[in-house]
Order: structure tokens, then sequence, then C-alpha cells
């Protein structure tokens, strides 16, 4: 239990640090991308695009942690090698098949939401190496490596920072800045230190039964929703908006986004936790981190609404009165995103396969509200937070059922 909460207190204050620099990264492109749109492609592009190109693999993400970290706490060594030989076999072949994906779909995705060809094809190389990353990354959450997961994404906030302001400064572009994020991904090779840890012998476990493959669909599901709520609003701004819209929107989401970003590790910590134990005294610190996510979420929603002028500033270099407006209905948008985040990956390592299945479907409707009446910024921000809170309380009210099925508060599987 201490370990779990010092594992979740050293994760979340490397990566809000790294938050910062994050944060930084946008100044940078704010303060260089001058051309009217140009921040708001670049950032959509990072933001938006991306992540739904790498969407498959994170399925396997989540659900190959889950079991590394199931048998992990099982005790049993050579089954626990075994199902990591496994996992390390799955992900290298999934691994191969999202990056063919990737380059299939990329092109009409791209014509879809208006994104430029020169734009598309460095996402794509993005994509592809974030996958292999990502292959690697994967293992690492499984393992519950928490402090090199935080220090690896310290490292990459440094060279996305350094070399964004550098190509950028010269190259004012959304190219370039999108440039930045591949360098950054060296800084997975980090991970070659520690590969005699990985390099494990013995009979690969295969993880296709009929088990897997059910907590693989439950995992889609719950990825997709995730996707939907945190980071589908940009590819509705960048398909609607014009320019100056898409960068004063971008501005003000990526500011409300930090919330949910900055208390994310504790999530991390919670679900690796949770897959590998459900019952007992752990139970108790598992809330324990449940509520500090909340309350981490809280205080920076109050923070980011007293600090928004300055804040925008920061980013854009000068006064942006529209983005200062979008930050309060956005903020509260990302709190209610946020705990349904929570929620859903908390019955994810819990198994409960019906709650992680509404997930995905209430983001898929809440996507589609979206793209159906955000036509512009304003009809946008006053779907959302409504759209958002009635989503929670739905998956909350379920949520809370389900607890008292499984005899709440020891939630047994």
């Amino acid at each position: 239990m201490k370990k779990l909460w010092r594992e979740g207190l050293v994760f979340t204050a490397i990566s809000f640090v790294t938050g910062l620099g994050n944060l930084a990264f946008q100044s940078v492109m704010g303060h260089h991308l001058k051309d009217a749109g140009a921040y708001g492609n670049a950032n959509s592009a990072l933001s938006g695009f991306m992540p739904l190109l790498q969407l498959l693999p994170s399925i396997g993400t989540y659900a190959v942690t889950h079991y590394i970290a199931h048998f992990d706490a099982s005790g049993d060594s050579a089954r626990f090698q075994g199902m990591l030989l496994g996992c390390r076999k799955f992900l290298f072949r999934f691994t191969l098949i999202g990056s063919a994906l990737a380059i299939v779909v990329i092109k009409p995705l791209s014509e879809f939401f208006h994104y430029s060809e020169s734009l598309m094809l460095v996402t794509l190389c993005y994509t592809i190496l974030g996958l292999w990353g990502s292959f690697a990354t994967a293992l690492c959450q499984g393992l519950a490596w928490f402090k090199r997961l935080a220090l690896i994404g310290f490292l990459a906030m440094v060279l996305r920072v350094g070399f964004g302001w550098f190509v950028t400064l010269h190259w004012p572009m959304p190219e370039t800045a999108a440039l930045a994020a591949i360098i950054a991904l060296l800084s997975n090779l980090v991970l070659l230190f520690w590969k005699g840890e990985l390099s494990l012998h013995g009979e690969p476990i295969t993880l296709w039964n009929r088990e897997f493959i059910q907590y693989f669909i439950v995992s889609a599901a719950c990825v997709a929703g995730g996707y939907f709520f945190l980071q589908g609003d940009l590819l509705v701004a960048k398909k609607y908006f014009s320019g100056a819209e898409n960068d004063a929107y971008n501005c003000a989401e990526r500011l409300a986004q930090a919330l949910p970003i900055t208390v994310a590790p504790l999530l991390t910590v919670l679900f690796t936790s949770r897959s590998g134990a459900r019952s007992g005294g752990i139970v108790v610190e598992q809330f324990k981190l449940f509520g500090l996510y909340v309350l981490g979420l809280v205080c920076g929603a109050a923070m980011l609404f007293l600090l928004r002028d300055f804040c925008v500033k920061l980013i854009l270099g000068r006064a942006a009165p529209e983005a200062e407006a979008m930050i309060s209905r956005l903020a509260v948008t990302m709190i209610f995103v946020a705990l349904l985040q929570a929620l859903a990956l908390w019955a994810l390592a819990s198994r409960w396969s019906k709650i992680s299945l509404l997930y995905g479907g209430l983001g898929l409707g809440y996507w589609l509200t979206l793209l159906a009446c955000g036509q512009t910024p304003a009809a946008l921000l006053q779907v959302m937070p409504i759209a958002a809170g009635v989503a929670f309380a739905v998956l909350f009210i379920t949520w809370l059922i389900t607890m008292q099925r499984h005899h709440w508060p020891a939630a047994q599987s």
C-alpha cells in the first residue's frame, strides 16, 4: 500500500513538471506560428489526429497492462514470465497491424478533416514511430515501472520544447511543430538500459483465448470512448472552424485539457493496482487515490479559472478575449470527462464489462453530438458541458449500482 502511494505521488509530481513543459511547447507554437490557423492546425494534428491513428495499439496497451499486472500479482513466477513473453509477442504483431492500418486510413481521414498533404505525411511518420514507442511503454506500465515512465515522459518534453523552439523559430509551420513531436520519441531509447529485464526465457503463453478476446473487446470500447470524450472535439473544430477560430479554440482547449492530463498518472497507478488486486485493504488505498484525483481536478479548475487571462497570453503571446471566454465551459466539460475516464478505468480494471461498453457507447454518442451540433464555437461550447454532464450522470449511476452489487466498498471482482 505504501508503495502504491509512493509510486503514484512520485509519478504525478514528475508528470506535473512534464506537463508544465508541454504547456511551454504550446507557448512556443503560439509565439512562432503567427499565420492564421497555423497554431490550430499544428495542435489539432498533434492532439487530435495523431491519437486517432493510434487508437488500435492503445487498445492493446490497456489489455496487456491488465494481464501483466494480474499475473505479476499472482506470485506464480513461471507463469508470469510466460505471460510476459506472450504479451511481448502479441504487442509486436499488433504494432505491425496498427502501422499498416494507419497507412491505409490516413488519406481519407485527412481529407475529411481538412488536413494538408504535407501535415498528413508528418503525422503518418509520427504515428508509425509512436506505435513502436507504445510497444515498449506498454510492457513498462504493466510491470508498474512508473518512475521510469515518468523519466521517459520528462525527456520527451525536454526534446520537444528544445527542438520545437529551434525549428519553429526558423521554419514557422505546422509541419515543423509536428516534427518536434517525432524528435521527442527518441526518449524511448532510454528503455535500452533496461532491456535485460525484459529479456526473459521460456515458452510464451498465448493470449488468444476466449477470456482475453472478451477483455480486448471491452478495452476497445473503453479506449475509443476515452478518445471521443478527450480529443474528438479537436477534429470537430478542425472540420468546421475558420483559421482564427480554430487557433482560439485550440488554445483554450489545451489549457482546459491540462486538468485531466495533470492528474492522469494517478489513474495509471490506480488501473495497474486494481488490475492486480480488487479486494482487501488495498481497495481503501485505491479509493484514496480516486479521491486525490478528484481533489486535483477541482483545485486545478479553480486555478485555471483565476489565471485564464495570464495563461492565454502565455501561450499565444497576446491577449485573446475569444479564447479566454471559452475556458470556463471547457473546464467544466473536462471535469466531467475526467471523472468519466476514472469510472471507466476503474470498471475496466475490475472487469465490469457492461460499464466499459457503456462508456464506449456514451463516448461515441457524445462525439456524434458535437459533430452534428458544433459547427460554430458558440454552438460547440453550448452543447459540450451538457452532453458531458449527462454522460457522467448515466455512467455514475450505473457504476454505483454495480459497486453495491459487488459488496461496496470491497468491490469484489
